[in-house]
């Protein structure tokens, strides 16, 4: 039986469902330029093991006004004054949503703009297409605030950008932004004007596949580079036999056959 997610019982995301299947999540706290909080984390949490069940056919994933996210909220992390324990276990929640993230197999597409920082930054690495405009910086602070990475940084972020440059980037603080962002494999889009625009254009785009064959991209890739070569390749070979024998498949290759589908063609 399919789940049903109700967009009012968010109270730090604005949950916005469009007629097409894409949903809108948005970190809804500007005033702390979208800072995460452990209400936010269990939000996320909720929302993202529902989606692949709801019909969620695609995630755009943004942040309120000028920032995407400027990671934990330091403010809370000092006033909750934590033991050792405690926090192991906010982490824990931390890899639970992102996790749910990357491997839910429902696309999600970060519009990122102003801070990419710290934890906000595991945030996007956990999206599974990440979009840029002009404003937006990538950092890892951690080193200059006597933290370590607790969300997934030593995992996503050092995939992303090679374990020299993560620690480089925590050591020293180095930001990066603009085409060396994208280079680096921190975002695969840059634009002049809105992500947020680009973000939904790329989400419709995804929501038209079959969801079969969009759950296996966006879960088998990331378990597969788990894996051992032998392993992997066994796991690939069984995830294209469900997908490629898919029913709802049917009409599309034979549209491919007649050749009434759409060629792949090169950029203009």
């Amino acid at each position: 039986m399919a789940l049903k997610i109700d967009p009012t019982r968010f109270q730090n995301l604005s949950v916005d469902p469009q007629d097409d299947g894409v949903w809108v999540v948005t970190l809804n706290r500007p005033n702390k330029r979208n800072a995460l909080d452990i209400a936010t984390i269990e939000e996320l949490v909720d929302f993202f093991s529902a989606a692949p069940r709801a019909g969620v056919q695609a995630v755009v994933l943004a942040g309120a006004g000028d920032h995407f996210c400027a990671g934990l909220d330091l403010i809370e992390h000092h006033d909750e004054d934590r033991s050792p324990a405690d926090f192991m276990h906010v982490c824990l929640r931390w890899h639970e949503a992102f996790n749910k993230m990357e491997y839910g197999g429902v696309p999600i597409i970060a519009a990122l703009q102003g801070a990419v920082v710290g934890g906000g930054l595991e945030l996007a690495s956990s999206a599974h297409i990440r979009v840029m405009d002009q404003t937006a910086y990538f950092g890892l602070p951690e080193g200059q605030r006597g933290l370590f990475t607790g969300g997934g940084a030593t995992i996503r972020v050092s995939d992303l950008v090679g374990k020299a440059r993560m620690i480089d980037m925590m050591l020293t603080g180095r930001v990066y932004q603009g085409q060396e962002a994208v280079d680096l494999g921190l975002a695969q889009y840059m634009v002049e004007e809105s992500s947020f625009d680009k973000a939904m254009e790329l989400a419709r785009r995804a929501a038209q596949n079959l969801p079969l064959s969009n759950f296996a991209i966006c879960s088998a890739v990331s378990h597969v580079q788990n894996m051992s070569a032998l392993d992997a390749a066994y796991a690939e070979a069984v995830v294209a036999g469900v997908v490629n024998t898919q029913p709802d498949a049917r009409a599309r290759l034979a549209a491919f056959a007649d050749k009434s589908a759409a060629r792949v063609r090169p950029n203009k």
